[in-house]
Formats: structure tokens, C-alpha cells, sequence
């Protein structure tokens, strides 16, 4: 399976990509999974370009389509003006839209207080839900005085557990599907269910 790990930080190195690494290596303790990094810094050129004349460049098309055959995903931004960067934003603005439908995401964020913490609820999750991706329900906000101290490992492996299990679920049923598998409308289930059948 395919791990994408989107990290929005702008240092080198930065605390964004150090708690990136911390989670997806602790997803791959979990299962196996080939870890791809994009750093969405290295993006930012082409980014801007991307949306001034509607094509990627060659490294934006390559983080593009990474995500899109990625099984899931790590995201992780600074937090600035108590949200996600600009940048981080932008990279998924330039996704196709149904990029995301349907695909496990850990959300994850850090910042210098933990004022800043519910960015994962009001900011990264309604963000994620609304490109359709499926959000685990534990995210990992670091703040400055975290590292190092008791809390964030233990969130960090729980985030990273309800990762693989939804990447290793989606992915069997992916392959346990029949051919022609096909999905029937709710409404049409309950129409088989009236008297007269319409």
C-alpha cells in the first residue's frame, strides 16, 4: 500500500515534517506501506503558477498524481492566523476535485501554543470532509511544549492505528468486490419495499 505524507512546512527542518515522519513511521509499524513525501514548500512556485495558467508544472503534476493513487494520507500544516497555511491550502486547491473521494487522511497541525489545537476541528476536518475524503477520527495538533512530553507519542500511535486500519479495510474491500460490483441507490431499494413497487 501507498502512504503520501503532505507536509507544509516551511523550515528546514521544520516541526511540521517532524511529526509527519513521527506518524507515518508509526503507521508503517502497523502494516507495511511505501511512504512518499511531499513537501509542499518545494511546491510553491509552481503552485502560483498553477493558478495564474491552469497547468502544473513537472514536480507539481508528480505530488498531483502521487495523492491521487496514494491509499491514504498524512497532512500536516503550521498553524498561521489560527488555520492551515496558505501554501497547504493551495496545494489542494490545485487537486482535482475528486482526488480525495473516498480516501483515508490523518489530519495533523503544529503550533507554537496550544491555544491553537482546535484547528483540527475547525479548520483541517471540515476542509478534508468536504474534498470527501474519509478523516480518521484522531487528529494530532503538537504544540512547542509537547515535544518531548507525555500525550503526544501516545496520540501520534493512535492516529497512526485508526490509519492503517482504514487503509488496510478499504483496501480489502477494494479487492473483495465482484466484477461489475455496482452500488444501488437507497431510494431504489425502498421503492422494491411498497406495495406497489414504484
Amino acid at each position: 500500500m501507498k502512504l503520501v505524507v503532505v507536509s507544509a512546512g516551511l523550515s528546514v527542518p521544520s516541526s511540521a515534517r517532524l511529526l509527519a515522519d513521527r506518524l507515518a513511521a508509526a503507521v508503517d509499524r502497523r502494516t507495511p506501506v511505501d511512504i512518499q513525501v511531499v513537501e509542499v514548500r518545494d511546491l510553491a512556485v509552481e503552485i502560483a503558477h498553477t493558478f495564474t495558467n491552469g497547468f502544473p508544472g513537472k514536480a507539481l503534476a508528480a505530488a498531483q498524481d502521487a495523492v491521487a493513487g496514494a491509499d491514504g494520507l498524512i497532512v500536516v500544516t503550521p498553524v498561521f492566523s489560527a488555520s492551515y497555511s496558505g501554501l497547504f491550502k493551495s496545494f489542494f486547491d490545485v487537486l482535482d476535485k475528486d482526488a480525495l473521494a473516498g480516501k483515508p487522511v490523518l489530519i495533523a497541525a503544529t503550533g507554537g501554543t496550544a491555544r491553537h489545537s482546535l484547528v483540527l476541528e475547525h479548520a483541517l476536518r471540515p476542509l478534508f470532509s468536504y474534498l470527501r475524503a474519509v478523516v480518521v477520527p484522531t487528529g494530532v495538533y503538537a504544540a512547542s511544549e509537547d515535544w518531548g512530553a507525555e500525550g503526544l507519542p501516545e496520540r501520534i500511535e493512535r492516529a497512526a492505528g485508526e490509519l492503517a486500519r482504514l487503509m488496510t479495510g478499504l483496501s480489502a474491500a477494494k479487492t473483495d468486490a465482484p466484477d461489475g460490483f455496482q452500488v444501488v441507490p437507497f431510494a431504489h431499494q425502498l421503492a422494491k419495499l411498497s406495495p406497489s413497487g414504484v
